[in-house]
Parts: structure tokens; sequence; C-alpha cells
């Protein structure tokens, strides 16, 4: 029996308190079960954010999705996980990255490191988390490297893919959608990995476009202008882009359940009015 379905969106534009309120009860309304905050400069600020969010909804998760840890002190972390923790009524979802995005470090004047250095550090993040939280705190961990597998398989009780790649030597976290074979060989090592795990994680996507268009092709067009030998067809079967009819969209959520086990979808937020059907027809299915 399939978990049932969950849905996240990730909300990135920064607001007026105002607006912020209401959005976040907007999120609640289209049945959204995880309201989400990501960690880039630029971006709101994610810990108040959620404690903003929590207090005009009732019902969703708050989750970080994801924190850079390169950004962070394990020891003060922990003393924001435990603070937002409780003033979110035990509704905190906790994701972490590595983070990848250069520039982003280059302007808060901290290390990038090597990719090596970058999963060390989250990995002395989440133990370091381990022995200070008092609260249990679901933790999400997002990665597609070798490593990331790793940790996410004996560490996380969510496993979020991304289904794209950074650009190489892109330092401003310019992202292109990774092929399916790919995708597909990095999900199957995920899994082998975790084979030996008590209980299954949750596996969590995060879907880079929605659009409800009866001209699909059209409508990926200008994606596919952007990566090379990629045809119109094969960035439409793409996991992480959800375009067509309205039925079809649905039905290729269906499919990722029964294809890769994708049980807890998360949506950017320029796209939460177009997946909110989505959400009304398979949510909690």
């Amino acid at each position: 029996m399939p978990r049932p379905f969950r849905f996240g969106v990730n909300l990135i534009d920064p607001a007026p308190a105002d607006e912020w309120r209401a959005k976040s009860r907007r999120a609640e309304e289209l049945g959204y079960d995880v309201i989400l905050v990501p960690d880039h400069l630029g971006m709101p600020a994610p810990f108040p954010a959620l404690v903003a969010a929590a207090a005009v909804t009732e019902r969703p998760r708050l989750g970080t999705f994801v924190l850079n840890a390169g950004f962070w002190n394990p020891v003060l972390l922990a003393r924001e996980v435990e603070t937002t923790h409780a003033l979110t009524d035990g509704r905190l979802e906790l994701g972490l990255g590595t983070g990848y995005v250069q520039a982003e470090h280059d302007a808060a004047g901290l290390p990038f490191g090597s990719p090596r250095a970058r999963v060390d550090h989250l990995q002395r993040t989440v133990e370091e988390l381990d022995r200070l939280l008092d609260s249990e705190v679901p933790l999400l961990l997002g990665g597609n490297g070798e490593r990331m597998l790793g940790l996410a398989a004996e560490h996380a009780d969510i496993a979020a893919f991304t289904g794209a790649s950074l650009v190489p030597g892109n330092t401003e976290g310019k992202l292109v959608p990774i092929a399916g074979e790919v995708f597909e060989a990095r999900l199957a090592r995920y899994k082998e990995l975790a084979a030996g795990r008590k209980e299954a994680a949750e596996l969590n996507l995060l879907i880079q476009m929605v659009v409800v268009t009866d001209d699909p092709a059209a409508a990926v067009a200008p994606l596919v202008d952007r990566v090379p030998d990629t045809t119109a067809e094969q960035a439409l079967d793409l996991p992480i882009l959800l375009i067509g009819p309205q039925e079809e969209i649905t039905a290729k959520v269906l499919a990722l359940r029964e294809r890769y086990g994708f049980t807890y979808l998360t949506v950017l937020e320029p796209y939460m009015e177009a997946f909110a059907p989505v959400v009304a027809e398979l949510g909690g299915r």
C-alpha cells in the first residue's frame, strides 16, 4: 500500500507582513500539506517566515526547503530549530542541504569549500543536531551525489530529489535538468543504499514547472532552447516538469508515485495556483 500523497509549496518571494500572512493562508485554503521556505540570500529568512506562517494557519506543517548548512553553526542552528519547533506548535520539518550557490557564500563572507568539505559540514551538522535537539523534528535531506545519497539513506525521514544539477563552473546557482536515465540511476542508488532501513523514508520531488496548457510543446520550448541535445518530447517526459492538460498532469503525478515512489511533491510559489487542482483531487489519497 503506497503512502498517501502530501503536497508542499515553497514560498520564495519576500513580502510585507500582511501579504505574507495572506499567501500562507491561501496555501492552507488550497489544501497544501506543507508550507516551505528556502535558504537563499534575497529570499525570506526561513525561521521567522515559518513562525509568521504558523501564526495564521492551523493544519499545514512548516518546513525549510532546504537550509544551506554552510550558513549555519550547528549549535546555533539547534537553538533556532528548537525555538521554531515550539513556536509552530510542533509542526516544523527540517530540510537540510550542502548549499550550492558560491556567490551567496562570497556575499556573506563565508567559505564555500569543496564538495567534499560541504558534505563533511552537513554530516557534522546532522550529527550535532541529533545530539542536541530535545524535540522530535522530521529531517529532510536533499542531494544527488553519492555521499549525500548515503547520508539521506542513513538519517533522513524524507529523502528529497531535485532532478536538476548545477551548471559546471557557474557560481550563481544556475541549474539544468538532469537526463531521465541519470535521474533514475540516482534514485535507484538511493534505494539500494536505503535497503536496510527498518522504515522506508518518504520520497520528495521538487517540481520545477507547472503549466496547464493544450500546447505543451510550446510551453516547454524556452527550456529546450537552454538544454543542449534535448527534444521537447524528452523534456516533457522529465519527472520535474508538469506541463499539459489538467488531466494529463494529474495522471503524471499518479505515475510518479507508481513508477518511482514519490508521494511528497513540492512546487515553487509561482505555480501554487496552477497545481492546486491536483492538490484538491489527490491530497491525502
